[in-house]
């Protein structure tokens, strides 16, 4: 294993967070807030530990699959470890642990939050940069990490592809054009686009600049980190109608975007995975309206109601405009499902992955075509091409990996009490980077009740999901660390 070239690239990523903090430090400055030490020391920690990292020379630049994975995980964890100090130092949540939690469930962009008002400072009463800082940490785990580190600072060419695959969400990734580096670019270019429209839009319908712009990285980012104790209810109807639409075009692949750009308009909107979101999406919410129109005022509330709370699940950002955890069953059924299919690959979504599920059901169908005619030459094919062995094959693997972590984790959870509704759907949140579950994880409710050996767990999980598992597995097998292989 290349050693260096993964300190290397650890150490940049550590500076690119300090640099990062001085912008929630610029907050402060301007709104007349006394949390500059909260924020200068953890810079102070970045530098410290990057620099000297960031300063190797080497000899050998090479990035291998292992380097890769490795790499992805322990930039992911060393952010969230020093990300977690401004509320830590502030007081804001005094416990660290708590602080690590919330700051995992920020850049893995869950939205699962531990803030009660009891233990820690009610969420209104915490300033403005450390909200600034809490929303932030969203947009910049949305799009990736490394994606950032490699749109602005090039340099690292021989195996990058890698690192990008082990931090994009989906099945395979692969480039837009022909240089990573533009590609990464071309990315960030869509996203940041995207985040000023969703900012211009809500100033429009009369919130705050601060607001809008908070509540747009949350957005983009698929997190759903509020400012308020009500999630986005107390705001109005356009603000929600905005947030949802945005919601649902981040839940979208943007590999998409890009083929729109270039004018091919009609190959993007046949994507078999964007037909399969769209369907998904608008069943889900005509099924939950016509459950629910008993509790709303007339259809169109239902319907209101219905579909951001559809958008919210579905895209994985978890925003809330009711307790849908008072909904009939059918309903709560419903989200559930939305929670583990998640938003498409190449979004900054979460969950399984709309691609992953129509890849599994096709691969179903072709294992029964194969039954019927054992003779045959049965092939699967995803948007008009044969898929390879090996993606059908990584697409079971993650599958059952998936499997094994969602049983695995609600069983130990269990070991904390609880009942089993509670550790289930806590687990399906924060492995599919949701936010909200059902019952005391519900969106009216928080995770601040858990242990800290469950919040470390339930953090570990977060990573996971947002890593799409490989990377983590990966950095604990002790064939990794084995030289030569």
């Amino acid at each position: 294993m290349n050693i260096k070239m993964v300190f290397s690239i650890l150490g940049r990523t550590l500076l690119i967070e300090a640099g990062l903090l001085f912008l929630p430090l610029l907050v402060g400055i301007i709104y007349g807030e006394n949390t500059w030490a909260s924020f200068l020391i953890p810079i102070g920690g970045l530098i410290a530990v990057g620099l000297p990292l960031a300063l190797l020379k080497l000899k050998d630049r090479s990035i291998h699959v292992k380097e890769g994975f490795v790499t992805v995980a322990f930039v992911w964890i060393l952010m969230s470890l020093f990300g977690a100090l401004p509320f830590a130092i502030s007081g804001a949540i005094p416990d660290y642990i708590d602080a690590v939690f919330e700051t995992v469930s920020g850049f893995t962009t869950t939205g699962a939050t531990i803030i009660d008002g009891i233990n820690t400072m009610a969420l209104e009463e915490i300033s403005r940069s450390l909200q600034f800082w809490r929303l932030f940490t969203h947009w910049i785990g949305g799009m990736g990490v490394l994606v950032f580190v490699l749109a602005i600072l090039p340099g690292y060419n021989s195996g990058i592809m890698h690192v990008f695959r082990a931090e994009s969400p989906g099945p395979s990734v692969g480039k837009l054009v022909s240089k990573l580096t533009r590609t990464a670019r071309i990315l960030y270019g869509i996203y940041i686009l995207m985040t000023a429209l969703e900012a211009i839009m809500l100033i429009c319908g009369g919130m705050s600049v601060y607001e809008s712009v908070v509540h747009s990285f949350s957005t983009a980012g698929t997190g759903g980190f509020g400012i308020k104790g009500d999630s986005i209810a107390s705001y109005s109807v356009y603000h929600q109608m905005v947030i949802a639409v945005f919601m649902f075009l981040f839940g979208i692949n943007f590999n998409l975007y890009y083929l729109i750009l270039i004018g091919h308009f009609k190959k993007a909107i046949k994507s078999e995975e964007f037909i399969a979101y769209i369907v998904m999406v608008v069943g889900a919410t005509l099924a939950i309206a016509l459950n629910i129109l008993s509790l709303c005022a007339n259809f169109g509330d239902a319907i209101r109601l219905s579909f951001f709370q559809v958008t919210s699940i579905s895209s994985t950002t978890g925003f809330s405009t009711a307790d849908f955890d008072t909904w009939p069953a059918l309903s709560k059924a419903i989200l559930v499902a939305l929670m583990i299919i998640g938003a498409c690959g190449g979004s900054t979504g979460g969950g399984m992955k709309v691609s992953r599920i129509v890849i599994l059901f096709k691969s179903g169908i072709s294992d029964i075509r194969r039954m019927l005619h054992p003779h045959s030459v049965v092939s699967t094919k995803v948007e008009g091409d044969v898929l390879s062995k090996e993606t059908e094959r990584n697409v079971h693997t993650y599958f059952i990996l998936w499997a094994a972590i969602v049983l695995g984790c609600t069983v130990l959870l269990s070991i904390d009490c609880n009942d089993l509704l509670t550790n289930f759907t806590a687990t399906l949140a924060c492995i599919g980077n949701i936010g909200p579950g059902l019952n005391f994880v519900g969106p009216a409710c928080n995770f601040g009740f858990y242990s800290p050996y469950c919040k470390l767990l339930l953090s570990f999980v977060m990573l996971v999901g947002r890593l799409e598992i490989f990377p983590m597995i990966l950095m604990f097998a002790p064939r990794t660390w084995k030289k030569g292989s």
